[in-house]
């Protein structure tokens, strides 16, 4: 599944508790050449096997970040996904025009989408195996492109999504010239048939609405067939780099 890394492969995933991070999970534990995986997530979730560890995570304190990071020690990793977001909550919904905004919404869709990966980045990124490929992959979204924006709305969830895009890009210039070896990626794992986009699924046809399995699977190729070229890029889940 992951050929292209070395064998027993340390891995982070964070937000495994969510509808992809959950699928991640499993494909991963059922992975031969992953030896240890750590999870980290703001719901308490079971471990599934001896080699999955699993710590707690709010992503928007940066002190549980840091303290999350402290509990891998003595190890280089090869793989840390970013499975974490916020579409809507109680109160939040995107916005189908500018009238709707709402300073506080909009707050609460940057410190997720935006400020928690960019502290995950921050304490996680330093552990990444500095003598192999490694992959720091956040799963943005298509709509936080500026260049593909067509359709306006979803003003503040579009803006959090674009301002993810440049931070990953902006750190991959900064990670090359302490870790060579790194890759520093946005993914767009398409519309999901999970909770955060329940509410939306109603206009999306049947083979465009894709199961986590699927999702998970094909962006598991993605980041198997990236190369250090391709670090600060965009892609989308079938492998296609999509304009910032």
């Amino acid at each position: 599944m992951l050929s292209s890394f070395k064998n027993d492969l340390q891995i982070c995933v964070i937000g495994a508790s969510g509808g992809i991070g959950r699928c991640l999970l499993k494909k991963l534990d059922n992975d031969q050449s992953v030896k240890s995986i750590y999870t980290f997530s703001r719901k308490e979730i079971s471990p599934i096997s001896n080699k999955v560890k699993t710590f707690h995570i709010d992503i928007t304190s940066e002190d549980s970040v840091k303290k999350a990071s402290s509990h891998i020690t003595n190890q280089s990793i090869d793989l840390i996904v970013v499975a974490t977001g916020i579409l809507h909550d109680d109160g939040i919904v995107p916005e189908k025009r500018i009238s709707d905004l709402n300073p506080m919404n909009m707050r609460k869709l940057y410190e997720v989408n935006t400020i928690g990966p960019a502290m995950i980045a921050k304490y996680f990124i330093p552990l990444l195996d500095s003598s192999e490929k490694s992959v720091f992959a956040v799963l943005s979204a298509r709509v936080g492109s500026i260049k593909d924006n067509s359709l306006g709305g979803w003003t503040s969830y579009r803006a959090s999504k674009a301002a993810l895009n440049m931070i990953i890009k902006t750190i991959s210039i900064e990670t090359v010239r302490t870790i060579p070896n790194a890759i520093i990626v946005g993914l767009h794992p398409g519309t999901v048939d999970t909770n955060l986009s329940k509410p939306f699924q109603k206009n999306i046809s049947k083979e465009k609405l894709f199961s986590p399995n699927y999702t998970v699977e094909k962006l598991l190729s993605v980041i198997n067939n990236l190369e250090a070229k391709d670090s600060g890029g965009f892609f989308a889940w079938d492998g296609k780099q999509i304009d910032y």
